[in-house]
């Protein structure tokens, strides 16, 4: 029985502080917007759908939270985000089905914002974040291979070794007993010994979304920020990867070694990758955010679920300000009218506009005279007007 005809051993029993399973009272609610880190063990993920399970191996340990990034993005462990109940069950859904999170919105709504939430409160690690621009492709997401640093490395390899030019072999990964890879297997019968082939996988860096598909024993959660923002084609390309839930490094299929231990888009992250193809265990919770600005295919919207996210309303400002300050000075209340009535008005205002514009009054030295309002005024400004 090959692989992909029965589920690794270690899909049973992952490994301990990252599981999936029945939730607690046996809802598949798990998500509830608290705003707060788990106290003790994350809890249970509900298991994905038969036809969103995926046999992928080796197991990855369970990464590290970036509890750094996490307080920047959303202020103190303490915050109530205050989402909308139809959102929190969006979100959950998105966690039960294994499918992406197609979410949109105006700018500064909350929408990158959602995807941390979802990882601090379910302990699923740091987020990886792709972020699009109009020149990115599938295989930036994907991985990265450094064919010229590579090949600049195998001539100064060459170079340096007083013989013949070899067939390259790759050589195998540093071992903690060696810190510089293996010989190679074809060495020269005679003349100096040479130094080690430079490592294949070294020059090979997978991206976010390739990283996210790695076989993590917990749903990653991956943030595709600003899809909107990309080439025609990019939706349908990502959609196949996404819909199978794996993905081939064709540099990696061609080479000698059955086995290739690579970096991954994670600080200090390695991998191992086999046959030169990946396959996710738990399916990642894909957050895909978009502004709108064009529609995407309709294959791609079927297999997401939409979430429209709306502007915070007035209880969910205070939250997020009090949560970022860690108070509630005086002047949030007047800022807080002031930013309502021009959203309410038609403009398009951010949050982080309206945080700017607290910490900036309460900062000490203020006048709230007429320079003072001008001031107030450009951080308030509607960003559709571009200035």
């Amino acid at each position: 029985m090959t692989e992909y005809e029965q589920k690794p051993e270690h899909d049973t029993a992952p490994a301990a502080g990252g599981t999936t399973g029945t939730a607690p009272g046996g809802s598949w609610r798990v998500f509830h917007a608290t705003g707060a880190a788990p106290a003790g063990d994350p809890p249970a993920i509900p298991p994905a759908p038969p036809w969103r399970q995926f046999l992928g191996a080796p197991l990855q340990p369970a990464p590290a939270d970036d509890d750094r990034a996490l307080h920047r993005r959303l202020g103190a462990h303490d915050a109530r985000p205050g989402l909308r109940d139809e959102e929190i069950d969006t979100v959950n859904a998105a966690l039960l089905l294994r499918r992406p999170l197609l979410v949109s919105g105006p700018p500064g709504v909350g929408k990158s914002t959602l995807a941390h939430l979802v990882a601090r409160e379910l302990g699923l690690g740091r987020v990886l974040q792709w972020s699009i621009v109009s020149r990115t492709t599938l295989r930036d997401g994907l991985y990265e291979y450094d064919s010229i640093g590579r090949a600049q490395a195998i001539a100064a390899w060459r170079a340096g070794a007083d013989r013949p030019a070899p067939t390259i072999l790759d050589s195998g990964p540093p071992t903690a007993a060696s810190p510089t890879p293996s010989t190679p297997a074809a060495a020269p019968a005679a003349g100096p010994r040479p130094e080690p082939a430079p490592y294949l996988g070294d020059f090979v860096t997978l991206g976010p979304v390739g990283t996210a598909l790695l076989a993590y024993p917990r749903p990653r959660v991956l943030l595709i920020d600003e899809l909107d923002k990309s080439d025609i084609d990019l939706p349908n390309d990502l959609l196949h990867v996404l819909e199978n839930g794996s993905y081939t490094v064709p540099e990696l299929i061609r080479s000698a070694l059955p086995t290739v231990d690579v970096f991954t888009d994670d600080p200090d992250g390695r991998a191992e990758i086999v046959g030169g193809r990946v396959e996710c265990l738990e399916f990642p919770l894909v957050v895909i955010t978009s502004n709108g600005e064009r529609e995407f295919p309709a294959a791609f919207r079927r297999r997401c679920l939409p979430l429209e996210m709306r502007p915070p309303s007035r209880e969910q400002l205070v939250s997020i300000v009090v949560s970022h300050l860690r108070s509630r000075p005086e002047a949030v209340d007047a800022l807080i009218d002031d930013f309502e009535r021009r959203v309410r008005t038609g403009g398009t205002q951010s949050v982080d506009q309206l945080l700017n514009a607290v910490h900036m009054t309460t900062a000490g030295g203020f006048q709230a005279d007429a320079d003072g309002r001008k001031l107030i005024e450009l951080l308030l400004r509607d960003l559709a007007k571009g200035r």
